[in-house]
């Protein structure tokens, strides 16, 4: 049987030709090249380290000494007021944030007693000044009597004993009229305690202020506190318009701070801004409340009142002292210096390290009396701990 003639071969068919050996190996060498490209490319490609720049610029640079911990807003005028004694709340016309005027009445105790004491010792100077009238009167006959007899005596009526008995009745009826006078006085004495005493039932505002805090209640029986021991405070009264910052400073910097030096101010709860101020104290004393960290307080005021209006006490504050000021010189970041005397330039994506000498700073920015010009770039925040001169960088913000 003869075999299909698809199964037999072509006559037409050549027979394929073989791949060069040659060509085989350069091909080998394309994809070995190729690999080796991309290996450099990425892992074997020296790290470039990122950081951030500045640029080196004309302006005002600044001395300063700053607080060690956050200071404190507060009033210079703030008075925590409580009764002279305990007794049941029968009025309280202020709410916490209400504006009081001076003598503004604030609180109120049960008064019934005072005023019952009031009115008895006003009874007593009625009473007293009526003996006094007596007593006087009493004495002024007793005077009379007594020069009627001593002229008695003269024309030799009256006896001498009778004289005498005349002249001691005027003394002792003057002297009664001189202690019932005295008895008006005390009489007044005690109207006055008992008018106290009644006063002391209410709390007015000793100044101009707001109320920052009410601590009690109408119907609220205040209790008293043993003697020696006041009551505790139960208003409490402050200025809004009498604000001043409080804050520490090293004890090593007390020495370069006075009174009338300019201040600024920042403030937690207005972030961004910042407000001019005067010293307006400085302690005469170093707190060792901290062995480690001794400082000495200072107290500023702000410069501008409307600022003043809108904080409120208690707020964290910082203040900077304002020892030296310098105008139109080269300035830069203080991060930018190390060690005061060391700049990483970027010179054309690479580092360069230069030495500088530099001159008034504080924590934001430092003066370069030599070693930079004006429009170079140096780095302030190195995010790489390899940074050396000659390594490339990559600038990934500017401040």
């Amino acid at each position: 049987m003869s075999e299909p003639e698809s199964l037999l071969p072509s006559p037409n068919l050549k027979p394929a030709k073989q791949t060069s050996p040659w060509l085989k190996l350069a091909m080998v060498v394309a994809v070995l090249v190729a690999a080796a490209l991309v290996l450099r490319a990425t892992v074997l490609a020296p790290e470039v380290s990122v950081v951030t720049v500045a640029p080196v610029i004309r302006g005002e640079v600044e001395e300063t000494v700053t607080n060690t911990r956050a200071g404190t807003v507060k009033a210079r005028r703030r008075a925590s007021l409580s009764p002279q004694f305990g007794g049941r709340v029968v009025e309280l016309p202020v709410l916490e944030g209400d504006d009081v005027i001076t003598g503004q009445l604030l609180l109120k105790l049960d008064d019934a007693v005072q005023q019952d004491q009031l009115a008895l010792a006003t009874e007593d100077i009625r009473a007293a000044s009526a003996r006094s009238d007596e007593a006087c009167l009493t004495a002024l006959l007793a005077v009379k009597e007594q020069g009627r007899q001593e002229g008695l005596h003269r024309q030799g009526i009256a006896s001498e004993g009778a004289m005498d008995r005349a002249v001691t009745e005027r003394d002792r009826s003057e002297a009664a009229c001189r202690a019932s006078r005295a008895g008006i006085e005390q009489a007044r004495a005690r109207q006055a305690l008992a008018r106290t005493q009644l006063d002391q039932t209410r709390i007015v505002a000793p100044f101009d202020g707001v109320v920052a805090e009410v601590s009690t209640e109408v119907g609220e029986w205040i209790t008293p506190s043993p003697p020696g021991l006041p009551i505790p405070p139960v208003v409490d009264l402050l200025n809004p318009h009498s604000l001043f910052i409080s804050a520490p400073i090293d004890e090593m910097d007390a020495e370069r701070v006075h009174v009338g030096q300019d201040v600024r101010i920042t403030v937690d709860s207005r972030r961004g801004e910042s407000f001019k101020g005067r010293l307006v104290r400085v302690a005469p004393y170093v707190l060792d409340v901290v062995e480690q960290n001794r400082t000495v307080e200072i107290e500023a005021e702000f410069s501008d009142l409307e600022v003043v209006s809108s904080l409120l006490p208690g707020t964290s504050a910082d203040v900077e002292v304002i020892i030296e000021r310098r105008e139109d010189v080269l300035t830069v970041p203080s991060t930018a210096v190390a060690d005061g005397r060391r700049v990483m330039v970027v010179v054309d994506g690479v580092l360069e390290e230069r030495k500088v000498v530099s001159g008034l700073g504080n924590w934001r920015t430092i003066e370069i009396v030599e070693g930079l010009t004006e429009g170079e770039t140096v780095v302030t925040l190195r995010r790489s701990a390899k940074l050396k001169p000659g390594v490339e960088v990559e600038i990934k913000e500017t401040q």
